[in-house]
């Protein structure tokens, strides 16, 4: 009976720390601070500013993730973009709210993009594009129930905590093909200094992250189409990230497909376009980490896209596979 009650002790000990660690990403070398989406390929608005745009209309996309369900505090994030080209061929705009919640701290972040588009050939183009915009951050920290009585990283909430932040992104594509470079948020924003008992400084601040994207349609039959994806993260001391993706296009209606993320979790997705302008989504990924293996059910997405044309000279152009 003792050492039932010590395991779930040390169970719930190892629950906390882990969680701490994510909600205090900044202050730990190895963790990811930005929210992680298998349907990266469905959401390129949300890394990369250069795509606003590019799908030729006025995209309106919504992003529901729970991460590691059945793990008190595990991550809740939800996404709204929308983007669309203007007048004047060569200017897209784009505007987003990501609202992410990690254990006691919620951060919402609101973005507006623009983008320079340039036409290489008939069929490649090549964007340049720049976000601006701020994050309202809190943390009720002294919520928590700490194995120590005293820790001054923990004595203070941070309150509705502002920061601006800037970005950038490159976006090269054809009608199959694409590839971008970005990095959503320069500025690496400072949240808390504080002097340990030790006389060790603890600072919280943002890590700068690089992102990379890349996909293609190859066509296997008629109405068989394969669609790989990458999506490559790269952050100062932490391990390099890539989301390995091989999809399956069905009649050009049904996608399904397999996913890998190096050193974290393998899944699922599975889409259908309801109709021309209408797409929704749903992927599974379970989280094989170390830390969260014993106790995470696995993370679910569900993802709608809309197109809107407004003007009948235009023309939604079908099957649009980014």
């Amino acid at each position: 009976m003792v050492n039932n009650r010590n395991n779930s002790k040390m169970k719930t000990l190892k629950k906390i720390t882990f969680v701490l660690g994510l909600t205090l990403g900044s202050l730990s070398i190895i963790a990811q601070q930005e929210p992680m989406f298998t349907h990266y390929m469905n959401n390129t608005l949300a890394v990369n500013p250069a795509y606003a745009g590019s799908r030729e209309a006025l995209t309106v996309t919504a992003l529901h993730r729970s991460q590691w369900v059945g793990f008190k505090g595990a991550p809740l994030t939800q996404t709204i973009t929308m983007h669309s080209p203007l007048n004047n061929e060569h200017v897209g705009l784009g505007f987003s709210v990501l609202n992410d919640r990690i254990g006691p701290t919620n951060n919402t972040t609101v973005v507006v993009d623009y983008a320079y588009r340039m036409n290489l050939s008939e069929n490649a183009k090549l964007a340049l594009g720049l976000s601006a915009g701020a994050s309202i951050f809190q943390a009720n920290l002294n919520t928590l129930l700490l194995d120590e009585e005293i820790d001054p990283a923990f004595l203070n909430n941070v309150n509705n905590r502002v920061t601006p932040n800037f970005g950038f992104g490159v976006y090269y594509s054809r009608e199959r093909f694409y590839a971008g470079i970005s990095v959503p948020y320069l500025i690496e924003n400072r949240y808390s200094s504080k002097e340990k008992l030790d006389g060790s400084l603890l600072i919280g601040k943002e890590r700068r992250h690089y992102y990379f994207i890349a996909g293609a349609v190859i066509n296997l039959t008629d109405d068989l189409a394969f669609k790989p994806t990458t999506l490559v993260k790269v952050t100062a001391a932490a391990p390099i990230q890539a989301d390995l993706t091989a999809s399956f296009i069905i009649m050009q209606k049904f996608l399904v497909g397999a996913m890998y993320r190096t050193g974290d979790a393998f899944g699922g997705l599975v889409g259908l376009d309801i109709t021309d302008q209408l797409h929704i989504g749903y992927s599974y990924d379970w989280s094989f980490g170390l830390k969260t293996s014993k106790y995470n059910q696995g993370s679910h997405e569900i993802l709608l896209r809309y197109d809107f044309v407004f003007s009948s000279k235009k023309q939604i152009h079908s099957p649009r596979y980014f």
